[in-house]
């Protein structure tokens, strides 16, 4: 399955990841974030690698920016060290161009805020990463009603666009979400800003039915998911799970990143 998910691109080697090919028993992807420049270059690219070496399903790459909204203290953190190094948009392009030239064939997910990304050009964005090897965006800040450009250029290049709904979305929005998601829709599990959580949202099951219902697609959950069994839980309920903060929180206490993320993924997988 990998050799064939190097040929595709986008939408394609997204499917072909929810498809679960090579797996016997079907079961939901894990997808682990990382922000692209942190601790510094290089060892966020080790990171990732070992990640993809463990078996994380797909990958949600963080862009770095200096008012990450959605995002809690730990990503903030790491976001602000990656800026510190140095890290920008056309270097994080770089960065996923240089995985895939390490042969790593799983679906990257690029995800940032609109500021930096219409900075750079949405058009030329959108060109520039799927020439890098990126498969899909999610931009948590930026409005279904104002993404008409983002999806125009994101079907020319088919590449995917992901939209995020929460727990107080109204059905109508929720439809909007579902219809305009290509990949998957992200469920914020909770309220808030990202971050680990001691229990799964209560009414997580619910808002999962909610979804479903709005129409066809797959659906990931994240945000507040920081154990294996937290992950179990709530990959019963989506096809996919997202987990960022307690990754980045595991990789700061390892001297050794990579083994430290390695161990990480295969936990959860």
């Amino acid at each position: 399955m990998k050799n064939s998910m190097d040929k595709m691109n986008g939408v394609e080697r997204i499917e072909a990841a929810f498809a679960n090919e090579d797996s016997v028993i079907k079961r939901p992807l894990f997808m682990p974030y990382f922000t692209l420049g942190y601790p510094d270059y290089d060892e966020s690219l080790a990171v990732v690698e070992a990640c993809a070496a463990a078996g994380a399903d797909m990958m949600e790459l963080g862009i770095p920016f200096s008012d990450p909204l959605a995002d809690g203290p730990t990503i903030q953190h790491s976001t602000q060290v990656a800026l510190e190094n140095g890290m920008t948009v056309e270097k994080c392009l770089t960065a996923v161009a240089a995985l895939r030239a390490r042969n790593i064939h799983i679906p990257f997910l690029l995800m940032g805020y609109i500021n930096p990304i219409m900075a750079y050009g949405i058009k030329r964005f959108v060109a520039d990463a799927a020439k890098a090897g990126a498969d899909g965006f999610i931009i948590p800040d930026l409005p279904m009603d104002e993404a008409a450009e983002l999806i125009f250029h994101c079907r020319r290049h088919n590449m995917a666009t992901i939209f995020l709904v929460a727990p107080n979305s109204p059905p109508e929005r929720i439809k909007i979400a579902v219809k305009l998601s290509s990949g998957f829709t992200y469920l914020v599990s909770v309220m808030g800003v990202t971050g680990a959580r001691r229990n799964v949202a209560s009414d997580l099951a619910d808002f999962a039915a909610r979804v479903h219902a709005a129409g066809e697609g797959r659906s990931a959950v994240g945000f507040g998911i920081s154990t294996p069994e937290q992950a179990a839980q709530v990959g019963q309920l989506a096809d996919g799970v997202i987990v960022g903060s307690a990754l980045i929180k595991a990789v700061d206490a390892a001297d050794d990143k990579a083994a430290a993320a390695y161990n990480f993924v295969a936990q959860f997988r």
